[in-house]
């Protein structure tokens, strides 16, 4: 980079502080009223009318028919995958350039991932890399996708909007459609986010969203599981809450099941975070605004959305030169008191997943060198203003 003081006193004069973290939560509404009723109301476990109302209100934001909410968003990609039929043995086809979760829920259905490479514009998983690997790998068996090479059956994609840049979803769910494999959208980081008018997560079979600390919405820690299918949605709701047959007072279970249903006052959380969500948006997206003109100006990479997609600017991002100037700039910004940070390490390069197939990854190693995040948090002072 050619300055990155001017990079860090531009920082500054977003957020006015002496230490500015990578994203920040924003309780500036009812939460604390709205969780003091709640504890007040006893009902701060898995059982009461916040985790209820939460989900309602996930799913009349994001367009979608049903929304199951569970203990976090690796749970929720764990049951998903389940009931989109992944059983132990399959593959499921995803992209390195991930967080760890998409590939532990993975693990935790008993499949193995296979790594396929993301486009330079979305760093989500490309179409055209999908439709080689498939067309190079694949034998149609009785309806089933079979990997040639493995002789493993493909039960599930799992494409990720990175940072909450939409991928080319359309296109990524027309080419399984072809070899009749379900996608399980990887929405954790997209709340808010749009292809046209279509809310993320709403293109595939089932999809997941993330409500970590680091989120725009948060409880806590919390996931959902959003879907238009009546039956998989009962049976989300049914597999995260121990398998429980309904009755008044016996306990009876007729699946090993989990128990991974979110608790009440996590819910209430989610509930106030979401009255604010569309002034957050609006924020977020001015803030993504200036950084695009700063490196404009500055030469430097800003990635942005792909036309006729809205995202919701989670994280903001660049990429540097090479692996020598992103390690300089991580440090030297970290070191003043701007927390920047890396895109993750490749899943395969990572021990658990090193031997599963790929195919060649060259997109997602380039980018690995050289994208960092920038503070993307909503500033106290830009909240207040626009509410007024």
């Amino acid at each position: 980079m050619r300055d990155i003081n001017s990079l860090i006193e531009f920082i500054r004069g977003i957020y006015g502080q002496d230490y500015i973290p990578l994203h920040r939560p924003v309780f500036e509404g009812n939460e604390r009223s709205r969780l003091i009723a709640c504890i007040d109301s006893n009902f701060v476990s898995s059982v009461g009318p916040e985790v209820i109302e939460f989900e309602n209100r996930i799913a009349e934001f994001v367009g979608c028919r049903y929304a199951v909410a569970t203990v976090n968003g690796t749970a929720a990609l764990h049951i998903a995958l389940q009931l989109a039929g992944v059983k132990h043995g399959d593959e499921v086809i995803s992209q390195a350039l991930t967080f760890i979760a998409t590939c532990n829920a993975i693990s935790y259905a008993g499949a193995k991932p296979v790594f396929v490479d993301v486009d330079l514009d979305t760093l989500g998983m490309s179409p055209v890399s999908l439709r080689r690997w498939l067309v190079d790998n694949i034998e149609l068996r009785d309806g089933h996708a079979i990997n040639s090479k493995t002789g493993a059956r493909i039960s599930a994609c799992v494409p990720m909007h990175t940072f909450g840049l939409p991928c080319r979803i359309e296109e990524i769910v027309a080419i399984c459609e072809e070899f009749g494999i379900p996608v399980v959208e990887d929405a954790a980081e997209s709340l808010g986010s749009y292809v046209g008018v279509r809310h993320t997560g709403t293109f595939g079979l089932l999809s997941t969203l993330s409500f970590n600390g680091n989120k725009i919405v948060t409880t806590g820690g919390g996931g959902m599981i959003v879907t238009d299918d009546e039956s998989l949605a009962k049976q989300a709701k049914h597999m995260t809450t121990t398998a429980k047959v309904l009755h008044p007072y016996e306990f009876e279970h007729d699946l090993v099941a989990y128990n991974y249903r979110l608790p009440n006052l996590n819910a209430t959380l989610g509930c106030s975070q979401m009255e604010k969500l569309p002034i957050m948006l609006e924020i977020k997206a001015e803030i993504a605004r200036r950084y695009q003109e700063f490196c404009a100006a500055n030469q430097l990479k800003y990635i942005a959305a792909l036309p006729n997609t809205t995202p919701n600017y989670w994280l903001n991002a660049i990429v540097l030169d090479d692996l020598t100037q992103r390690n300089a700039f991580l440090e030297h910004t970290n070191r003043q008191g701007i927390m920047t940070r890396p895109v993750w390490k490749l899943m395969s390069s990572l021990m658990m997943f090193k031997n599963c197939q790929n195919d060649g990854l060259e997109t997602s190693r380039w980018l690995e060198e050289r994208v960092v995040n920038l503070p993307s948090s909503v500033p106290e002072s830009e909240f207040w203003r626009i509410r007024q």
